[in-house]
């Protein structure tokens, strides 16, 4: 058993998760409690976004969007954070947690947007742009980060846009879609790097547009990565919590839902008496947007990850020092925000 699993662990870099081949692992409840069992014994927390599988969501001690995940990785008491998201998502629980345990089911759930933007690339854009003012997504890797001014998410990002310098311009990176909304909401001119999310763009604006033809007593709610054409259609444009609680608290009984799918699991569960409709995405064959990345979480591989603590999400202390300063900068002026 040692040998198979020093070959998993050898294998990460290129597997992303411990496959170890030999290992019974739980089945159904088994696997749930199993899960829980290993959470107890090692004094582990599982921080869970809610694009995640609906297994994951439901096991999770903490289910949140970006800001909300962030926040309970810098509060909690916990030994190890277990983090069921994306790469970038558990990097920037290491960089708030540095003496603690952080580890990831899968390193290869990664992200369209963190990977469009290097640190490199963004210290060019700043050389050709000097005295801008660098806001910059979450959805990014920590050299990024390192390279910002201050970071956002889609919860926070209208605020802190409207707390900074008028006096300085604003390089914002790495979503063109999410910074073009932002300009729009505050009235700032902002030079944008040219990224985008694979899944908030593969929505289709015609097939949107037929859904709510054909459902008139609907209301299309969608997340501000998406296009400008389908924004131009939404009767609401909100963070992923923004989304969840409009679904909740609104009076209309049905409405499309134009961001990943995964978050459709907590709808139903706060709203069980809507009818909550996937907006279209351009491939005819497909009737919902699912990101891969999130998706490659799973709980077989939360199991081993827990019980091995591998993968280990490990960072050099230099960089995390320059990338802590705009994340606690951001969570500083978000404080007014639940």
């Amino acid at each position: 058993m040692e040998s198979t699993l020093q070959k998993a662990t050898s294998n990460l870099p290129v597997k992303g998760f411990l496959d170890i081949k030999d290992i019974a692992i739980p089945q159904g409840q088994d696997l749930v409690d199993a899960i829980l069992k290993l959470k107890e014994e090692k004094n582990a927390v599982i921080l869970a976004h809610y694009y995640q599988p609906a297994a994951i969501q439901d096991i999770a001690d903490f289910l949140g969007d970006s800001l909300q995940l962030a926040r309970q990785a810098k509060d909690t008491n916990a030994d190890m954070i277990v983090f069921c998201g994306v790469h970038f998502m558990a990097e920037a629980a290491k960089i708030l947690n540095p003496t603690k345990k952080v580890v990831l089911p899968d390193t290869l759930a990664g992200c369209s947007l963190a990977d469009g933007c290097s640190g490199e690339g963004l210290r060019k854009m700043k050389a050709q742009h000097p005295g801008a003012l660098v806001a910059t997504y979450i959805n990014c890797n920590a050299e990024t980060k390192a390279e910002s001014d201050i970071i956002v998410t889609s919860s926070n990002a209208e605020t802190i846009i409207n707390a900074l310098s008028k006096d300085q311009p604003i390089i914002f990176a790495p979503d063109k879609n999410l910074g073009r909304y932002l300009a729009q909401k505050t009235g700032r001119d902002m030079i944008l790097w040219d990224g985008s999310c694979i899944v908030h763009e593969a929505f289709s604006m015609e097939r949107i547009a037929k859904q709510l033809a054909e459902n008139p007593d609907a209301k299309l709610i969608a997340h501000p990565e998406s296009e400008e054409a389908v924004l131009k259609l939404a009767h609401f444009i909100g963070s992923t919590s923004a989304l969840l609680n409009y679904v909740e608290q609104d009076d209309c009984q049905k409405f499309i839902i134009a961001t990943e799918e995964g978050i459709l699991h907590e709808m139903k569960k706060r709203a069980p008496h809507k009818e909550l409709i996937p907006a279209l995405v351009f491939d005819e064959s497909c009737n919902c947007s699912e990101c891969f990345f999130m998706k490659r979480n799973t709980m077989e591989k939360l199991y081993l990850c827990m019980k091995y603590e591998l993968p280990e999400i490990l960072i050099d202390e230099e960089l995390r020092l320059k990338a802590l300063k705009p994340i606690e900068a951001m969570l500083d002026l978000s404080k007014s925000i639940k």
